[in-house]
């Protein structure tokens, strides 16, 4: 059936499809506006939202900084709010390097504020180390002697687990020496520690390429073999700082050394056989000598704490100097 006439025009009695009811219902003027109020108060609800988490985020940032620096203040000036005679307190825990808590820096830092507060009776060094660097121990030592010669006090130091090699360098400029019976004291004496794979690169098929301007430059590189030469030259060297550690002792110890061929050696012993041998005074913690001893039972601790910037910083000049010392080869310890 065609549905166009004979003018090709629709006959009226077919139906036409319905307008939407979207055109035939106009939309007002009054909804119009109720929408964009609507719209309005939602944005002015967000902006109102999104300021008020702005300020709550920089007033969190504030408070964290001041209790962040109400921390650092109430740690640097916790050596200042004495309450009259005491016993100063500096730590020395560890490995002794530039890197480690037990650092020169570290430990000057202490012992400087010990021995200018008036109020510190004696300064207690607390020990429990296994030794470490002797530039470092060297330093720690000689700005005790000249602390305790500029304020008139006395140290003492107190061993807890272990004070040996480093650490003894550090303990030999105390008036006196107090352990526990189990102790482990001395290993007075210097090594220096590495590997050698000549052997192994020559059965894998391996050749090392160093090139050095200076015939020692390569001298302990693991890799290339040692002469004797520079054997004897380590071993001079290694002497040289032994003498140096024994003239240490011997001075801050003085005739209480009851010296044998194998105080010297390297060899430690007991906290009750370093009383023996003059290497210690007496049996004794913390609280028997700041009570018996010094007669100033209370402690200040004046052992400087790092902040968590601080650690981070040290953590990473760690690796560095990590690097550092693998790429320079081994240096001289006391451990």
């Amino acid at each position: 059936m065609n549905p166009l006439n004979d003018s090709g025009a629709i006959p009226d009695d077919v139906a036409k499809p319905p307008a939407s009811s979207a055109s035939s219902t106009p939309i007002s003027r009054g909804s119009v506006d109720h929408v964009l109020e609507l719209f309005a108060r939602e944005y002015l609800q967000d902006r109102r939202s999104d300021r008020r988490w702005r300020f709550l985020l920089r007033l969190s940032w504030i408070v964290l900084v001041l209790i962040t620096l109400s921390v650092l203040l109430g740690e640097r000036n916790s050596t200042a709010d004495t309450h009259g005679p005491h016993t100063a307190l500096v730590e020395l825990r560890g490995e002794i390097s530039s890197e480690s808590q037990a650092s020169a820096e570290t430990m000057l830092a202490g012992l400087k504020n010990a021995f200018e507060d008036t109020n510190a009776q004696a300064v207690v060094i607390r020990i429990n180390s296994p030794g470490g660097s002797p530039v470092q121990s060297g330093i720690i030592n000689d700005e005790i002697w000249r602390l305790k010669a500029k304020h008139k006090k006395k140290v003492y130091v107190v061993v807890e687990e272990s004070c040996a090699s480093g650490a003894y360098y550090v303990a030999a400029a105390a008036d006196a020496i107090y352990v526990d019976k189990a102790s482990l004291v001395g290993s007075i004496g210097v090594l220096m520690d590495g590997f050698g794979f000549t052997g192994v690169m020559s059965k894998v098929g391996v050749e090392r390429r160093l090139i050095t301007a200076g015939t020692n430059k390569g001298m302990l590189d693991p890799f290339s073999p040692l002469s004797d030469k520079q054997r004897g030259y380590a071993q001079a060297m290694l002497d040289q700082i032994h003498r140096q550690f024994i003239d240490v002792v011997r001075k801050g110890r003085g005739t209480r050394l009851k010296e044998t061929p194998e105080l010297f050696s390297g060899l430690f012993w007991n906290g009750e056989e370093a009383i023996k041998l003059g290497l210690a005074d007496g049996l004794g913690n913390l609280d028997y000598v700041a009570r018996e001893i010094i007669k100033a039972e209370e402690v200040i601790d004046y052992t400087p704490k790092p902040n968590v910037a601080e650690r981070l910083a040290k953590r990473f000049g760690a690796a560095l100097g990590e690097g550092a010392v693998k790429a320079l080869g081994s240096i001289p310890g006391l451990r």
